[in-house]
């Protein structure tokens, strides 16, 4: 299709024009992305390097320049990475340890946060409208996006293959579109789930806390600290950019107007240094919530991020919930409307995301009554019960060790479930580790194994172990074969650190992973044809499973390096 200058919605900075909207006619998109903050951009950012029609709009000409969210996991780095985010594109701050305190314990409980998991830091914070920046950026990049600032979805009207959307530029014309699905990412208040009449159950906490961002405090922050007093719950912790934050919950009979006065903030503040020394970047009062959708998808319809669920901020998985559902959707999109899988598959989405979105709001919950106990009793109480648990080494290492954070393990979803129990279990992500090519080059494994599916050979070739016929039908759905051996092994990637070959999966073992890197199948490599084809049959295929597997058979089945 030919890329042209639209001439009717005005276009912004950093939008990616793709095809004109003209008065009174239909335009064809294969997803309307509704709301452009970090989720929906990393979401359109996954559409358009899946090569699908996407149509992104936001209300806002803007990126709202004030900090929001400030952490990231190494799983949400892992989505970054997958969306095409570069080390080094957004400035982050490791932090090593989350201290707990108490007024009347001390430190009565800690997260050991240093290191690495998966190729990534543990835990980092990070500057959101930086990153919002970044991925915008990135959409320039995709021909098959389009970004409409200044746009609002106005009405949905449900047709037999998709939606008719009615959008509203800030000219005040209305345009409609034809999308197969629309998908809401338009946060907590969203308009699309409203219009799709799903409701949120849940909590609103009743108290109001007041967040502080300054730039160049005088008394330095290497990690982030809890300061669980009764008295003033404080959050504090170390930002990008010669940043620190912190949140002040609000007492009884205290209002917004009294606390966002600067004799109020710098009283605030005195403990940490002279205020006048510091650049207040932001001051914002505002609730928390706990809430879930009954639902993430409803036909035509999904929500993602905010808009299906909403987490209070006490463990730091809010923006993180929302990109693991950004992984989780595009490339079932992505198979659907490209018509490689049977649109059923999308329930997966609402039966992987939903249970484990909703463990991580109940995580954060338990985590707030710690945070913030309503009285001196609670505190005492709370405070003193974790303090004497972690005197336990197996219960010590379980808050230390952040072994109470939900994994994403999913009960039931896309993906077979019998099988062999191991280190490699079938609903969970593969581990990512740094491997070499080779030509000797070093990247993560993620990027070894390419945008697509991949059936993953631990010590053997897997190609040489596919047909004609099934080797076809997993190019067909932009698989490829990955052959992962050990150090100076001669196959197309090497595990430097032996992370995957031979820890996670035995010499000769196979296995079949998503794009978002959940393992599908697996099993012995000489069970390749099985295992690919029982795969494809759960997005809809019908090859029939050979009675007899080929062994060091030439497929015709060739594999290129993406590193």
């Amino acid at each position: 299709m030919t890329t042209v200058a639209n001439d009717s919605l005005p276009t912004h900075a950093g939008e990616a024009p793709y095809g004109a909207i003209r008065d009174g006619q239909d335009v064809d998109v294969q997803v309307l992305v509704v709301g452009l903050g970090p989720v929906g951009a990393t979401l359109a950012n996954l559409l358009g390097r899946y090569g699908v029609r996407t149509l992104a709009v936001d209300r806002e000409l803007d990126i709202y320049m004030a900090p929001r969210a400030i952490s990231l996991d190494n799983e949400a780095l892992r989505v970054l990475q997958l969306a095409g985010v570069q080390p080094g594109e957004v400035d982050t701050v490791e932090i090593p340890i989350v201290r707990m305190h108490s007024p009347y314990f001390g430190e009565f409980a800690r997260i050991e946060s240093a290191g690495r998991l998966d190729g990534h830091p543990r835990l980092v914070t990070f500057h959101q409208p930086q990153l919002e920046r970044v991925l915008r950026d990135h959409l320039a990049q995709h021909r098959h996006v389009t970004v409409k600032l200044g746009t609002e979805l106005t009405a949905i009207e449900h047709m037999t293959d998709g939606v008719r959307a009615t959008l509203r530029g800030r000219d005040g014309v209305s345009r409609s579109i034809r999308a197969q699905f629309v998908i809401g990412v338009d946060g907590a208040g969203s308009f699309v789930r409203k219009l799709a009449g799903l409701e949120v159950t849940g909590k609103t906490y009743t108290e109001d806390w007041l967040i502080v961002d300054a730039r160049n405090a005088p008394i330095p922050i290497d990690h982030v600290e809890f300061i669980c007093n009764p008295a003033r719950p404080t959050p504090h912790m170390v930002a990008p950019g010669n940043r620190q934050r912190w949140e002040f919950m609000l007492k009884p009979g205290e209002t917004r107007e009294q606390m966002e006065t600067p004799e109020t903030i710098r009283a605030l503040l005195a403990p940490w240094g002279d205020p006048s020394d510091m650049e207040i970047e932001r001051t914002a009062v505002y609730r928390f919530e706990a809430k879930v959708a009954h639902r993430f998808r409803v036909g035509a319809i999904l929500l993602a991020g905010d808009a299906a669920h909403v987490t209070p901020p006490f463990v730091g998985q809010g923006l993180v919930a929302g990109l693991r559902d950004a992984a989780n959707l595009a490339w079932k999109l992505a198979l659907v409307v490209h018509g490689q899988a049977a649109p059923q598959i999308l329930d997966s989405y609402d039966a992987e995301r939903r249970p484990h979105a909703r463990a991580m709001v109940q995580l954060a919950v338990r985590m707030g009554a710690l945070v913030m106990p309503r009285s001196v009793g609670a505190a005492v109480l709370a405070h003193g019960l974790v303090r004497t648990l972690r005197l336990i080494p197996p219960l010590r290492a379980l808050i230390d060790e952040q072994k109470i954070k939900p994994r994403q393990r999913y009960k039931h979803g896309l993906y077979v479930r019998s099988g062999v129990r191991g280190k490699l279990r079938r609903g969970e992500p593969l581990r990512q580790t740094q491997v070499r090519s080779s030509v000797g080059e070093r990247c993560l494994s993620d990027d070894a194994l390419g945008t697509g599916f991949a059936l993953v050979g631990f010590g053997k070739d897997p190609a040489l172990h596919l047909d004609a016929e099934t080797a076809s039908a997993l190019r067909a759905i932009g698989g490829r074969c990955v052959h992962l051996g050990v150090r100076d092994s001669g196959s197309e990637f090497d595990d430097l650190d032996g992370t995957l070959v031979p820890d996670l999966a035995p010499d000769g073992w196979v296995a079949l992973v998503r794009p978002d890197r959940i393992v599908l199948h697996d099993g012995p490599v000489t069970e390749s044809v099985r295992i690919v084809r029982e795969g494809l049959a759960l997005l809809g295929h019908t090859l029939r499973v050979a009675a007899k597997q080929p062994s060091g058979a030439d497929t015709g089945f060739h594999t290129e390096t993406t590193a």
